[in-house]
């Protein structure tokens, strides 16, 4: 546990290039330069959770959006064993975790390669809402609303990320993939995706858990993308 650090991803990347082992956590109790996903910042004031954790997974480069996944997975379960209200609980594609529509938490996965296109390591920074919402400006933000401590939430989501890390390694992704679809949008549900013009349907995950959605009449497949919005939009 660290009182502040710039961000607990760089600190981990760090660690993960010195060599340091599968399953190192960093936790800090506020940040002064947190990331989200496209080199967002990531407003990190104390009372929330900034968690990162190294991973070497050693598979192929291709499989590293899964991990975001299954990292997803872990958080949603996590969140709702304290969430108020767990039903509001929904996972956007990719990384995100909203409550009622709002973004509650967000994941940050960042990789390096190895020989032969193989993944070296792999980094899950979580940034979860538990006591402030800091604004964002393009979308609404909320609470998990329960009252804990960073640290007691970041050992019930690092159990659930052990679990499915197991599961994962046992049975594949397919597993990961239907538990995901549990907290995801409902089939159907409107969606709005970065670089596809007009709403879309949600239309499920592939096998490798690239997005496919509904559209004009075409069902599409995006590998690699943002949803801006699901619902009613």
């Amino acid at each position: 546990m660290h009182a502040a650090l710039p961000s607990t991803s760089d600190l981990l990347a760090q660690r993960a290039e010195a060599g340091e082992a599968e399953g190192l956590a960093i936790l800090a109790r506020e940040q002064l330069a947190g990331r989200g996903r496209a080199g967002r910042t990531w407003a990190s004031p104390p009372g929330n959770l900034y968690l990162s954790v190294l991973l070497r997974p050693e598979g192929p480069v291709r499989e590293a959006p899964q991990w975001s996944l299954l990292a997803g997975l872990a958080l949603a379960e996590a969140a709702a064993e304290i969430c108020s209200e767990p039903a509001a609980l929904r996972l956007k594609w990719p990384n995100d975790l909203l409550r009622a529509g709002a973004k509650c938490a967000g994941i940050l996965a960042e990789t390096a390669l190895g020989p032969e296109g193989r993944l070296a390591w792999l980094t899950l920074g979580f940034g979860v809402n538990l006591g402030h919402a800091p604004s964002l400006p393009d979308r609404p933000t909320a609470t998990l609303g329960a009252d804990l401590a960073p640290e007691e939430f970041a050992a019930r989501l690092l159990r659930r990320l052990a679990r499915w890390r197991g599961i994962q390694a046992g049975q594949g992704f397919a597993p990961v993939r239907e538990g995901w679809l549990r907290f995801g949008p409902a089939p159907g549900e409107a969606i709005q995706v970065r670089g596809v013009p007009g709403p879309a349907r949600f239309a499920g995950l592939a096998e490798d858990g690239s997005l496919l959605i509904d559209t004009d009449g075409t069902r599409r497949r995006v590998s690699a993308g943002e949803v801006l919005s699901q619902g009613d939009v």
